[in-house]
Parts: C-alpha cells; sequence; structure tokens
C-alpha cells in the first residue's frame, strides 16, 4: 500500500490495512490527495452502544485526525439511528434492542467524547505553523435516518444493493448458520450503513469511509450503493483492531473495554494501560497512537535497547494518548497518582484531589459507617470488617501503623 504517500507518514505507521477497491485506489488516490489540490472529505461512523468511546475506537479517530493533519476534511458520525438495529459484525447473536431514549444519552455521551478528542488534538497536538488544519465536523445519522421514509429507500437505496452481495458477506454466512439465525433488522443493517455514504457524499461530498477491519463489508455495500447511484469513485479504508494480549478485539461485548470517559476508566487507569504494553508492540503502538515523528520513534526505540528498564517507550505511548484523551489535566492527574502508588510520593498524595482518591481506590473494598461515641480506631475497623476480631486483629493493627 505505497501508493497511498499523503498523509505523508499514515502507511509507515501501518495505520491503513486495507484499501477498497484496491485497483481504483491504486490508481486514483495518489492524485487525490497530493498537496495543493482541493481537499478530499473522509468519515468514520461510531455506534452509541454505550456512553463513551474506548481505545478500540482510538485507531478510527486517528486515522481522522490524520487526514485532518494532511489539510482534508472529516466527519465523525454518532450511529444514533443504526444503533437501534445493531451492527451484526462480528456477533454470536443479536443485540437486546435499546430503548429511543437510551441511544439518545449514550449518543450524546459519545458526542462529548468525539468532541474532546478532537479539542484536544487540536489545542495540544497541532502548532500555530503546521499549516491547514482540515474542517472537523460531528453528525449523527438519526437527523437523515430517522427522516427517511421506509418505502421511498427501499424503492431508492434497497433497489440498487444486490441481495446475494449482502448474503455473502462473512458476517451475514456466520450469523445464518447460528442457532439463533439473523433478524431483517440486522440484516438491513449494512443497507443504512451505506444509506450514510450516499447522504454524506451527495451532501458534503465524501469519497472516503473509514472503519476497523471487521467493518469492510459494510464499508463494500457502501462504496456499491454510492457507484451505483452517482456514478462518483469512491474509497474504504480500515484500520487495524486492537486486541489483548489473548487475541481477543478490545471492546464492550469482550468486556475488555478501556473506556475514553473519565467516570468509566480514569486518566491513570488509561495511563496504566498504555505503560503495562510489551516491548513487541510498543513501537507499534507508538506508530499507531501517537502524533510523534517517525524518526524520533527510532530514537526512543534506539535508547530503550540501551535502558530497558526505564520502559521509555512505554511512559511516552502512555503520556501522548492519555494526553489526547484526557487534556493536561488529565495527564497530570495521571502521573500524580502513579508517584503516589507506585513511588511513595507523599508530595503527590497531598496533591491529589478528592476526585482523584476517588479513582485511585475505586475497586477498593468500602464501607460507610456511624461513628458512635467512644469508638476506637480498632473498633471502627472491626466494624467495617477490615480486621478480624480478637487478639490477632490488634496485633496486625499495631503492626500496620
Amino acid at each position: 500500500m505505497n501508493f497511498l504517500v499523503p498523509p505523508s507518514c499514515i502507511c509507515e505507521r501501518g495505520l491503513f490495512q486495507e484499501v477498497f477497491p484496491a485497483q481504483s485506489a491504486e490508481e486514483q488516490l495518489p492524485g487525490l490527495l497530493e498537496p495543493g489540490r482541493p481537499p478530499l472529505t473522509a468519515y468514520c461512523g461510531f455506534d452509541p452502544t454505550a456512553d463513551s468511546l474506548h481505545v478500540g475506537h482510538l485507531l478510527p479517530v486517528m486515522g481522522l485526525l490524520h487526514f485532518q493533519r494532511a489539510g482534508h476534511n472529516v466527519i465523525a458520525v454518532v450511529g444514533g439511528a443504526t444503533a437501534r438495529l445493531g451492527d451484526p459484525s462480528g456477533r454470536e447473536r443479536a443485540r437486546e434492542a435499546p430503548s429511543a431514549e437510551r441511544v439518545r444519552e449514550q449518543a450524546r455521551g459519545l458526542r462529548a467524547g468525539l468532541e474532546r478528542l478532537f479539542g484536544n488534538h487540536r489545542e495540544l497536538f497541532w502548532g500555530a505553523g503546521g499549516g491547514r488544519l482540515g474542517r472537523a465536523e460531528l453528525l449523527d445519522n438519526a437527523c437523515w435516518l430517522g427522516r427517511e421514509p421506509l418505502l421511498d429507500f427501499l424503492g431508492g437505496a434497497g433497489g440498487r444493493l444486490r441481495m446475494g452481495t449482502l448474503l455473502s458477506r462473512q458476517s451475514c454466512q456466520a450469523r445464518l448458520r447460528s442457532p439463533e439465525g439473523m433478524s431483517l433488522a440486522e440484516f438491513l443493517y449494512p443497507a443504512l450503513q451505506a444509506y450514510d455514504f450516499l447522504h454524506l457524499h451527495r451532501h458534503y461530498g465524501c469519497r472516503v469511509q473509514l472503519g476497523g477491519a471487521d467493518q469492510m463489508g459494510n464499508i463494500m455495500s457502501g462504496y456499491e450503493l454510492v457507484t451505483k447511484m452517482t456514478g462518483t469513485d469512491v474509497f474504504g479504508i480500515t484500520v487495524p483492531l486492537i486486541t489483548s494480549t489473548t487475541g481477543d478485539k478490545l471492546g464492550k461485548t469482550a468486556g475488555n473495554a478501556v473506556w475514553l470517559n473519565r467516570d468509566k476508566t480514569s486518566p491513570f487507569e488509561l495511563y496504566q494501560f498504555f505503560v503495562r504494553q510489551q516491548d513487541n508492540v510498543v513501537e507499534k503502538y507508538l506508530k499507531l497512537f501517537t502524533f510523534l515523528p517517525l524518526e524520533e520513534i527510532d530514537h526512543i526505540m534506539e535508547m530503550h535497547a540501551k535502558e530497558p528498564e526505564k520502559w521509555g517507550p512505554q511512559k511516552r505511548l502512555a503520556a501522548e494518548v492519555t494526553k489526547l484523551v484526557h487534556g493536561r489535566e488529565g495527564l497530570e492527574s495521571a502521573k500524580r497518582c502513579t508517584k503516589a502508588l507506585y513511588y511513595s510520593s507523599v508530595e503527590a498524595l497531598e496533591a491529589m484531589s478528592d476526585q482523584e482518591l476517588q479513582e485511585l481506590f475505586r475497586q477498593a473494598p468500602s464501607a460507610e459507617l456511624m461513628l458512635e461515641p467512644g469508638m476506637n480506631v480498632l473498633d471502627l475497623c472491626r466494624k467495617a470488617n477490615a480486621i478480624p476480631d480478637g487478639p490477632s486483629g490488634y496485633v496486625t493493627t499495631c503492626a500496620l501503623r
């Protein structure tokens, strides 16, 4: 995929996994992305199946940000309509149908998270002399899908999508063979996502759709619909999926999501997630999750080879991601909590806010008790079941003091 030189560093970073259709992309995209040409518009969709983005969403966002840094315009679409059906890709059974109010509430959370990411990037990662930063827009597909009459949709877009193509998708085949089968609502999901691409192409000139590697089937449906109804060449680009050490996709479905909203995953917890990455992936993650120049990443890895005990690449990775997600204050919060918990820094502990203390000990057992007259610390600990009754508990308490 060396043909995708502009934005110049994306291919070297490994951020683009597949481009569709390969031949026309190889022939046309280099010219369309050349400096001095009119900016392209690229989009990516995010269904609000929860009220927060997670680390698995970061790479599609990074793809949008790299396009924006190259002067192109980008659109982040919150799937306020498509979330009510549920994407069947990669799922063994149907999602539980959420209520309209729940989807709206979760969509608000996703919009806030996306706004924060784009705002932090603009403020903290784009210098005044960096040239033109492309325009970024945040839309909700409920605004157009919610107004589209069913018969108009079926007679228009539905008449251009082929059943054989939709049925041949791997995700569709797997669900059709499963004991539960596949609902009509799930089957129509790719058609609605394809309509998003058509709507954005007609109204915003969008010609590129980004998505995770598991979205290629849906992206192909969008390509098919747009090209058949407009005659314009459009393109799909996938980014790698981020997996756990066991190979599971990170996300809500797998139960291993690392969230980007502070009320779900604190800046300290996000920071520690990246600090704990092993040497065999940290260079790859520096290229994928940061805007550091590739030459600087090479230097960081060279220093790491000389002083591996300092965990330099992991700390730099954690700092860059935490700053993008939570801003400067979030990064400082993560560093304070790290110093207090792992380096026994009294100064850091004293500087911590009540919110940081609650976040740091969020998983610790807690109890609320009424302090009675004459109750000492030992009685309080016993009442809270923090120590066992009897002499052994007294010895343990004295030793801890």
